[in-house]
């Protein structure tokens, strides 16, 4: 009797277990692999907003090709940033700055990609521009502006202007505001500084040092009449998010490669570097009191510089003037030394750089054309080179958003912006 009740069960536990198994949910059929997530809109506006998902794993015979997308209900208008790295929760925040819309994408399972959810202002602050994971899992977020200083363009952002959103920024102040994978606000500060009353101090992105306790936001404007006003950064307590410290960016003997800070992140040395639009890297030290020290550490060729990258000792930066990439070497965190560029051809516009840490792979969009890149990176000399074996149905290297008919029931050209890989 005991011998057939311990059959008995042994039957019921494989049949639940089978059950479990075709119950379970299809995330666990999307893990094998790897994916490129890129965020993207209608070259020519008339189309909406979109994520592409893409096959990259490099030893895939379909490495580069499209796996499928998905579609939002938002005009493209300026298809912007999605997070640096992929969530460790699959829901990824990407951002449509000038319409004041971010979506919340669930990619637990990537070859079905949905919607969450989307959200616009959020606890009196609009127009998020980064966004950055906490320990905790939430994102912490930097909005541009002031929710009520933008109210009179509220009722159709769609349709606004950069210059008729200036003028409706009076004190040219914003904040940063937690919040969570169901995009509810978990708390928020102010960046108005009455001892910088008048400044551009409109947080543009942020880097978080939990070890320390600390934020680093820049202050520098998406708006054109705004430009080249912005030169300071500001030092944060994570705990509570208390403003320590409002600090101008060190000026250098360029005397302007300290303008429009953006892009801030943490090297190996626990200094942080920030990338200017100016072309400038300021490196931030004494971060764990409340006095800061920045410094301009290295100024790249031109006057145009997107999105840095910082992958061990090394930093990847787009640079509009050459084309490419060009990468310092900041083991030295205080001296830099340019290591290696890249150019990829005089018609290219490079923008956004992310580091896909699963494939070994420097994911790259531009700021002006249709190809997303996959290049490799030596660690041990800092050199980069496109990989080649990233192609699309085309043949030729890299892949295309121009002119295809997406899966999500869209045909056109897509303007591709924040790209990240699959954990």
């Amino acid at each position: 009797m005991l011998r057939k009740t311990i059959m008995l069960a042994a039957l019921l536990l494989g049949a639940s277990a089978a059950l479990a198994r075709s119950a379970a949910p299809k995330a666990a059929a999307g893990a094998d692999g790897h994916y490129l997530f890129v965020w993207a809109g209608d070259q020519d506006k008339q189309g909406n907003d979109f994520l592409a998902v893409i096959n990259a794993d490099p030893g895939s015979p379909e490495y580069g090709r499209l796996v499928t997308s998905v579609g939002t209900d938002q005009k493209s208008v300026r298809i912007h940033h999605t997070e640096y790295e992929m969530p460790a929760s699959g829901m990824l925040f990407a951002n449509d700055h000038d319409v004041n819309r971010t979506f919340i994408f669930d990619l637990r399972d990537p070859r079905q990609p949905k919607v969450a959810t989307s959200f616009t202002d959020m606890a009196g602050y609009s127009h998020p521009h980064s966004f950055v994971r906490l320990p905790n899992g939430n994102v912490l977020a930097s909005f541009q502006h002031r929710a009520q200083a933008m109210a009179h363009g509220a009722m159709d952002h769609s349709t606004m202007d950069h210059s008729a959103m200036a003028a409706g920024v009076q004190e040219k102040t914003g904040g940063l505001v937690e919040i969570d994978d169901a995009g509810r606000v978990i708390r928020s500060a102010s960046s108005a500084d009455p001892a910088f009353r008048g400044e551009v101090l409109m947080p543009y992105s942020l880097a978080v040092l939990p070890g320390i306790d600390r934020v680093v936001s820049t202050n520098s404007s998406m708006h054109d009449d705004n430009l080249m006003l912005g030169t300071t950064f500001q030092l944060w307590r994570l705990s509570d998010l208390k403003l320590l410290k409002t600090e101008y960016l060190g000026v250098g003997k360029t005397r302007t490669g300290h303008i429009d800070p953006e892009e801030p992140r943490v090297g190996q040395d626990g200094a942080v570097y920030v990338q200017t639009l100016s072309c400038g890297i300021e490196r931030i030290t004494e971060l764990a009191g409340e006095n800061p020290v920045a410094t301009l550490v290295h100024s790249f060729p031109g006057n145009f510089c997107g999105v840095p990258t910082i992958v061990g000792h090394y930093l990847i930066q787009s640079v509009e003037a050459t084309h490419g990439y060009i990468v310092i070497d900041i083991a030295d965190g205080a001296h830099p030394v340019e290591v290696s560029r890249l150019s990829l051809g005089d018609d290219y516009v490079p923008h956004w750089t992310s580091w896909d840490a699963k494939a070994q792979r420097l994911i790259v969009t531009p700021n002006v054309g249709s190809r997303a890149y996959l290049l490799k990176l030596d660690m041990a000399t800092g050199t980069l080179s496109i990989d080649d074996k990233f192609r699309d149905i085309d043949g030729k290297v890299g892949f295309s958003f121009a002119s295809r008919s997406w899966p999500h029931g869209w045909t056109g050209t897509g303007k591709p912006h924040g790209a990240v890989g699959s954990r």
